[in-house]
């Protein structure tokens, strides 16, 4: 038996439900990972709300990172073995697959091994975040040195994986949070500048920042009415990735601003790329060797045990992270 966080409702948090389930024995082309910590992302937080890109199948299990041992190896598995150190990358649906609990069940293709200098915690806190910003960043927005990137809710894992990206890069990193509270820990984390939108002018701010260029590069989670404010800091030819939709309204098209600027405004999920196998070995081998150098170092912002998972969820919510939320098993 293992204990296992499922949820029968969509809902708040305290939908989620830690149950006692017969272990699961992989599948062919399939790991089972004795888990040790699992990191959490908005994704999962939508996906309990029953607002994700996919609907829950009921009774749910949730998740995409853990970090753990492998404990049993399907057949034609090949390249992984019992006893290897390994952490999940978001390459799956969760209806086939959730990881919260003290076993999970993966795809093989779905595992990678990360830097022995990792604690489980931090090994679990990095494909998403790093893989999803250097997607947009790098593989599909071109980034370049010369580049102003604007990089909104900065305070996110992948806010603050994106700010590590773009100072490798040599782009200039202006990062974006609601409150002046987290300024200078987005600061220290590398952001050449940061607006605190909600006691700043955005618009006058990036002006003063980019000598009225305005941005080459957005890269935003919140979409809504705040696309317009991005549109009219952006510069001319720019791209807006929107990989987001944490903004609780609609999202209003700037079509003028478009027109007059030629922007380009793509949506974006790291599922473009991650189930391509060429382009996934070519982020994953970046991030990996970037890691191993040290050059980047992913920020556990809190960690709670697994009878806490309720808790966890309602302090991702509360959005006073600085880093990924994990949850230790």
């Amino acid at each position: 038996m293992a204990r296992i966080v499922r949820f029968h409702k969509t809902g708040p948090a305290d939908v989620l439900q830690i149950e006692d389930l017969p272990l699961q024995e992989p599948k062919a082309g399939e790991v089972r990972i004795k888990v040790q910590a699992i990191g959490l992302n908005r994704a999962e937080v939508m996906f309990r709300r029953g607002m994700y890109l996919e609907q829950p199948r009921l009774p749910a299990r949730i998740g995409y990172e853990v970090s753990g041992v492998i404990d049993a190896v399907g057949s034609g598995v090949n390249g992984f073995r019992v006893g290897d150190r390994v952490s999940t990358i978001p390459a799956f649906s969760m209806n086939d697959y959730g990881v919260y609990g003290e076993s999970a069940v993966v795809p093989a293709s779905a595992v990678a091994r990360y830097p022995e200098h990792l604690s489980p915690a931090e090994a679990t806190s990095i494909w998403m975040q790093y893989l999803t910003a250097w997607g947009g960043l790098i593989h599909y927005g071109k980034m370049k040195a010369s580049d102003f990137v604007i990089i909104s809710a900065a305070s996110s894992s992948v806010g603050l994986a994106a700010i590590e990206l773009t100072k490798l890069t040599g782009a200039k990193a202006i990062a974006t949070t609601r409150r002046a509270n987290k300024k200078q820990p987005l600061l220290e984390a590398g952001a050449e500048a940061v607006i605190a939108t909600e006691e700043e002018d955005l618009i006058k701010r990036v002006g003063e920042i980019t000598g009225g260029k305005g941005a080459n590069l957005i890269f935003d989670p919140v979409a809504g009415k705040f696309l317009e404010s991005l549109a009219a800091i952006a510069a001319t030819e720019a791209l807006i990735i929107e990989y987001g939709a944490l903004a609780p309204e609609p999202t209003p098209y700037p079509l003028f601003a478009a027109l007059s600027k030629g922007l380009v405004i793509r949506g974006y999920t790291l599922f473009e790329f991650v189930r391509d196998p060429e382009t996934r070995k070519v982020g994953e081998q970046y991030i990996f060797d970037q890691l191993q150098k040290r050059k980047l170092h992913p920020k556990v912002d809190k960690t709670f045990p697994l009878s806490q998972i309720v808790e966890a969820h309602r302090y991702m919510e509360s959005n006073q992270q600085l880093g990924k939320i994990v949850v230790t098993v």
